[in-house]
């Protein structure tokens, strides 16, 4: 039983790593035709790109991760405060429902439906406008993730804060900030995964003309450029991989 699941451990492994691999590979290459099994010739070139002025990749860089940090910031912030009063409000499972909605469709259905209210509102195609359409998508999973932190022994906490003569700033600062503090880390990073990897909400609100590192990497794919759309796709998993190596330190 213990081999079997050695072995599988070690097949996930494999099919997790294998992919990545392959894409690392492509992102060095110039040329790779079928049937060979590698490369015929491989280079720095495309990443040498990134660090040269003026390139679509690096630009691609700033944006996401400009857009992610303010979505990761906004969402995390916002939706500690709110998931508190829905928390402790007599109608929570009902507030509740209403923060899965924007989950009932997809990014991409949902950005056709919010569109017109951005092209009204001047937000379309504009990096703000990027920022405040994920947030209809990341504010309501920050809601849901923390409302399970405001439970019945944080409020006994808030309650004891005040019996003893401190207050609620005091219990803000000193007991429930301290507590939630590896919460709210995991929560921001979460926030910003979902801002960094989401295609569809970009696509629709920006126009096109906000480009982040999502939109170029089907941009390179619909230019048949598997090269440095693998090179995109190595600098897009970036995060979420150090994000792992952080968290298992």
């Amino acid at each position: 039983m213990l081999k079997r699941m050695h072995i599988s451990k070690w097949i996930i492994g494999a099919l997790c790593i294998v992919p990545v691999i392959i894409l690392v590979i492509l992102s060095l290459s110039q040329q790779w035709v079928y049937p060979l099994v590698l490369p015929q010739k491989f280079t720095t070139e495309a990443w040498i790109y990134i660090f040269k002025g003026n390139n679509k990749i690096a630009q691609g860089i700033f944006t996401s991760t400009g857009i992610a940090l303010a979505v990761a910031t906004l969402a995390t912030g916002m939706g500690f405060f709110s998931s508190r009063v829905i928390a402790y409000h007599r109608f929570k499972k009902q507030l509740l429902l209403l923060a899965y909605l924007p989950f009932v469709l997809s990014p991409v259905i949902f950005a056709v439906c919010i569109k017109y209210y951005f092209i009204r509102l001047g937000l379309a195609g504009t990096f703000t406008g990027v920022v405040l359409a994920q947030l209809i998508i990341a504010f309501p999973y920050s809601i849901i993730f923390f409302t399970s932190f405001w439970n019945h022994r944080m409020l006994q906490y808030q309650m004891l804060v005040n019996t003893l003569g401190g207050t609620q700033k005091q219990a803000f600062k000193k007991v429930i900030l301290p507590m939630a503090k590896p919460m709210l880390i995991v929560g921001f990073f979460q926030c910003f995964l979902i801002s960094w990897f989401e295609y569809g909400l970009t696509l629709v609100i920006g126009f096109g003309k906000v480009q982040s590192l999502t939109i170029k990497v089907f941009q390179y794919l619909t230019e048949a450029n598997i090269f440095y759309a693998s090179l995109s796709c190595c600098l897009l998993i970036l995060p979420p991989i150090l994000l792992l190596w952080v968290n298992k330190k």
